[in-house]
């Protein structure tokens, strides 16, 4: 391993910069008369109803058992909103306009429920927040934006192609504003599938792992290497939110715990670089919407919005996080990447 950060950039000829990753047809084409959300939110995501598809390539019909219970109560919540009075709906239409809501990252959310809440997910077996083992976040040096080196005493670091990290954290409760201050911490397996502080290949290492503060925006930003993919589990970075720099002391602290998938195409580039080989034959026996954790919903509300950039990668996710709920999230054991043990997935699962 290197002493300093090194991470590995793809050419002009892979991709050109700027070129959205979640590629699809146009959304007006693909949903005819049924597209009466926005046609295309950022990125190039397709959605409907003003909800991201979680199967982009598919048509309306085919996105699933998940999607077409979704629609269904969306649309018997609207016959009830018609069954208002019409002075019901002149005061509605004299209240002040509040920002629209689009599918990218931004400092500027509409209330009432427009941003939904993050998924619950297993923290898996590799945490390094001193439920399972390891404790990174006692640790001096934890609070970093670059998190590709180890800080501390280790001093090694993790090769790969380069990733930006973008998450807005919303704070629900508080009527979709910017969750400032919130403190959040990320992890994941470096481009072999090792987790640092837990795998043989990397227990003297704590790399990509780090906590940064949420300023006035609600937004975090973390540089990484796109993570690679172990058997079994489709590419992710795990996350959990704490209310405030304090409470990171202990992972009971948690407001949230989840993680970030990354689309298909994003993930087929970033592999074509050698260093990831493993991953092209892992990635090949997987999808999205079979994985344990992101299965149900293929991702929907998890699957970061991926661009090209010089360099790399830059990925943006929008948390929406409640503080009125309680989180569920814990870690399981199974068989996993460089371990004796354990395999992520969510709590009663293999």
């Amino acid at each position: 391993m290197n002493s300093n950060p090194a991470s590995t950039e793809l050419t002009a000829e892979t991709a050109p910069d700027g070129v959205p990753l979640r590629r699809g047809e146009d959304a007006d084409e693909a949903l005819g008369d049924l597209a009466d959300g926005p046609a295309v939110p950022a990125y190039g995501a397709r959605v409907f109803a003003g909800r991201r598809l979680p199967r982009q390539g598919e048509v309306i019909e085919e996105q699933g058992l998940a999607f077409d219970v979704d629609t269904l109560l969306q649309r018997r919540g609207l016959l009830k909103t018609l069954g208002f009075s019409a002075l019901a709906v002149g005061l509605a239409a004299c209240s002040p306009t509040r920002p629209a809501v689009d599918d990218g990252v931004t400092a500027e959310r509409a209330g009432g429920g427009a941003v939904p809440e993050i998924p619950d997910e297993t923290a898996g077996p590799y945490p390094g927040n001193g439920t399972n083992g390891p404790d990174a976040l006692h640790q001096s040096g934890v609070i970093r934006s670059d998190i590709r080196s180890s800080y501390g005493e280790a001093s090694g670091t993790a090769e790969g192609v380069l990733l930006d990290v973008e998450l807005q954290i919303v704070d629900i409760a508080a009527g979709d504003a910017p969750f400032a201050g919130a403190a959040v911490y990320v992890w994941q397996a470096d481009r072999a599938g090792h987790y640092s502080m837990y795998s043989a290949e990397a227990a003297e290492q704590n790399y990509l792992r780090g906590v940064q503060i949420a300023g006035p925006d609600g937004r975090v930003r973390f540089r990484t290497i796109f993570p690679g993919c172990y058997h079994g589990r489709w590419p992710h970075i795990h996350f959990e939110v704490y209310p405030d720099q304090a409470a990171i002391v202990s992972a009971d602290n948690a407001i949230a715990v989840s993680q970030i998938a990354f689309p298909e195409d994003a993930c087929d580039e970033a592999y074509a670089v050698p260093g990831y080989e493993a991953s092209v034959e892992n990635l090949g026996r997987l999808r999205l919407g079979t994985d344990l954790v992101f299965g149900d919903d293929g991702g929907e509300r998890q699957l970061a919005d991926v661009v090209r950039q010089d360099g790399g990668f830059q990925a943006r996710l929008t948390v929406g996080v409640d503080t009125r709920t309680e989180s569920h999230a814990g870690w399981v054991m199974g068989s996993g990447p460089g371990t004796s043990g354990a395999m992520p997935g969510r709590p009663g699962h293999p």
